[in-house]
């Protein structure tokens, strides 16, 4: 029999969270609408809710059907949304009819929260989500806009202007902004060249965000995406240029390490960011794991006269300060190896920038290390037999010499265009007053930290 007398009621913990809008259709298949808001209001911290517009029957490969709410049900949920939660912000997509674009700019004019718009007028598949009469009613809608966020096509059909490069970006914003919206977000997606800029014009000023472009069709959902992340960041508090830039990073995240569902180009990825914060830790880890394997095993034999530094990224990490490293190096001491500092987030910058080079030609690899190179290594690498790779940096453009952990992305990138496949190890000759240098990579630590210890042991002829 069970001992009741140390059962009790738990006392409720509730959470507080700012309400964000959606007044949005609905895709069955996930990627875009409502589902994709949802997603990403909540992946971003808000308490997502909604108004559907109309509901399709849709995946990644088009639209098959769509079938309209009335205006009246779409205004009830609005109000119903409004009246009882604390609506921080809201955001507009798929209105698709005139009737539903003038019912949602009546409540958006009497609202007390911020409205991005995001005029949702044709999918990313061509298909057609806006009845042609609708077009003329999103005036009265963007007039009482916070934001309004076309791509190139939504800003040519609103203002009239093609968007084809920053100056006609710049003007489109203007005349929106001069039709009533206090800002506007001209997306770049569509605007064809290897940068995508997006250019946030205000009355006071314009501003550009730029980011290079991911060759890929997976852009399902990702105009969506991109209005619910700002809408979720007003909600928190963070000002317009701050929302936008937030917003915009977090698409170009999200498109690069897009999901691969249906048979079409896929969706963006509306929780990459929430998976990779929560991925900080393991890295960490698995980075001190390995060190604590390569003290265990005194990998003297191929430690460099800089030291080694063993780095490891997060799944979808972007920068430096995403990738988690020795502070210092792993030193050859005369006892054996051992770390200088412990780990931390943005430890390295050199081994770092190189790894996050290397992930642009395949993505899976995850930690590195450097150890050192001369000729007992060079024969130890084609004992073991591993693909290698290399890069001469007597053909390093001067340019590329400057900015910092410029070399490490350059020599990445020539080793890997070379290489018939993912090498194990990129070889960096050196040069004048640098030391030559061998980077060992690897998609999971346990792997880097055998391939590390089996070259010191080939090295030292064990």
């Amino acid at each position: 029999m069970s001992d009741t007398s140390t059962q009790f009621t738990r006392r409720p913990a509730p959470v507080s969270k700012p309400a964000v809008l959606t007044v949005a259709g609905s895709d069955s298949g996930g990627g875009a609408g409502i589902q994709a808001d949802l997603k990403t209001i909540e992946a971003h911290g808000g308490f997502g809710a909604s108004a559907v517009t109309a509901v399709t029957a849709q995946h990644t490969r088009g639209v098959e059907s769509t079938h309209v709410l009335p205006a009246r049900e779409v205004g009830a949920q609005f109000d119903a949304v409004a009246a009882d939660l604390d609506v921080r912000a809201a955001k507009t997509g798929m209105l698709a009819t005139a009737e539903n674009v003038r019912t949602v700019a009546d409540r958006a004019a009497t609202a007390d929260f911020p409205v991005v718009v995001d005029p949702v007028m044709v999918a990313a598949s061509g298909d057609r989500l806006l009845d042609p009469d609708a077009e003329d009613a999103y005036e009265g809608l963007l007039a009482e806009a916070a934001l309004v966020t076309p791509n190139a096509e939504e800003a040519r059909v609103l203002t009239g202007i093609a968007v084809e490069d920053a100056d006609s970006a710049a003007a489109a914003g203007e005349a929106l902004v001069e039709m009533g919206a206090d800002a506007a977000l001209l997306t770049g997606g569509h605007v064809s060249g290897e940068t995508v800029r997006d250019t946030l014009v205000t009355p006071d000023r314009t501003r550009t965000v730029d980011h290079p472009r991911v060759e890929t069709d997976a852009t399902h959902g990702s105009g969506c995406a991109l209005s619910a992340a700002i809408a979720a960041r007003l909600a928190l508090g963070d000002d317009l240029p701050a929302a936008v830039e937030a917003g915009v990073e977090f698409v170009a995240r999200a498109v690069r390490y897009n999901l691969d569902v249906g048979e079409g180009p896929g969706a963006v990825h509306h929780a990459v960011g929430l998976r990779n914060r929560a991925a900080r830790e393991p890295a960490a880890e698995a980075v001190s794991e390995v060190v604590g394997r390569l003290v265990e095993a005194d990998v003297s034999a191929v430690v460099p006269e800089v030291g080694t530094n063993v780095v490891g990224a997060t799944p979808y990490a972007e920068s430096v300060g995403e990738t988690a490293a020795v502070e210092g190096r792993i030193t050859r001491t005369l006892s054996g190896v051992r770390p200088t500092r412990g780990v931390r987030f943005g430890a390295s910058s050199h081994v770092a920038r190189f790894l996050l080079a290397a992930r642009e030609f395949d993505p899976e690899l995850r930690f590195a290390a450097n150890c050192r190179f001369d000729a007992d290594v060079e024969a130890a690498l084609d004992d073991l037999g591993w693909p290698v790779a290399e890069y001469d940096r007597d053909a390093e453009p001067d340019a590329v010499k400057e900015p910092e952990g410029s070399t490490m992305q350059w020599g990445a990138r020539r080793a890997f265009e070379a290489a018939a496949g993912t090498p194990v190890a990129v070889v960096d000759r050196g040069e004048v007053g640098k030391e030559a240098m061998t980077k060992l990579v690897a998609s999971d630590p346990a792997t880097l930290a055998d391939r590390v210890v089996g070259l010191a042991e080939a090295v030292a002829g064990e």
